[in-house]
């Protein structure tokens, strides 16, 4: 976790980053591997690593689509890709925010609730300080690609050229399984939800 998450960091290729980030995800599996069959430590781990092979392949299709476009990963040249080509942005930023985790969007949070159940403080609370860590990185990001300031938008995107309808296809379908996949049943399974359930009835 606390690994892959610096290396992420301190990246400046998207694909890095992407890989990087990955690895962090990987440690956060280890959380359910280790509270095992009690406290649904193997289903929250499952269910975590399924929604995020959907959120890396939506990233990776952003990520493709702009270097086709562009012949650039380079996490500086996405600047200003808003002003250019919003769909593209917004599809970036949503598989983003879904790999953060941030709440309603499916992330860490049930893992953590069920190694938090487990008496794995020590463990979740590393996930927590980290995760912070892969927010933050991430929200550069999506600032980068909603930033209207000319001086900070490269040639790449200046000289953007956004492709035809029906090429736009793929990512429209990632764009709708990140939607699906992470909004849906974050909401359904978050552990806030049911805490409060509990509360009041």
């Amino acid at each position: 976790m606390i690994l892959g998450n610096l290396l992420a960091l301190t990246q400046t290729s998207m694909k890095r980053m992407l890989a990087y980030s990955s690895i962090g995800q990987i440690g956060y599996v280890i959380i359910g591997i280790i509270v095992g069959d009690s406290n649904d430590g193997y289903a929250s781990m499952i269910t975590t690593m399924l929604f995020y092979i959907s959120m890396n392949l939506g990233t990776f299709a952003c990520i493709v689509s702009f270097g086709l476009r562009t012949g650039t990963e380079n996490i500086r040249d996405y600047a200003g890709l808003y002003t250019k080509d919003p769909f593209l942005a917004l599809s970036s930023a949503l598989c983003l925010l879904s790999l953060g985790g941030l709440p309603p969007l499916v992330g860490k949070l049930y893992l953590f609730w069920c190694g938090w159940q487990a008496g794995l403080y020590f463990l979740v609370s590393i996930g927590l300080l980290t995760s912070v860590v892969s927010i933050y990185y991430y929200l550069k990001i999506i600032k980068l690609l909603i930033t209207g300031r000319n001086q900070e938008i490269t040639p790449h995107v200046q000289n953007y050229r956004r492709s035809p309808l029906r090429s736009n296809n793929p990512i429209k379908l990632s764009m709708t399984v990140c939607v699906i996949a992470s909004t849906i049943p974050g909401i359904s399974m978050n552990p806030i939800l049911a805490i409060a359930q509990d509360t009041l009835f």
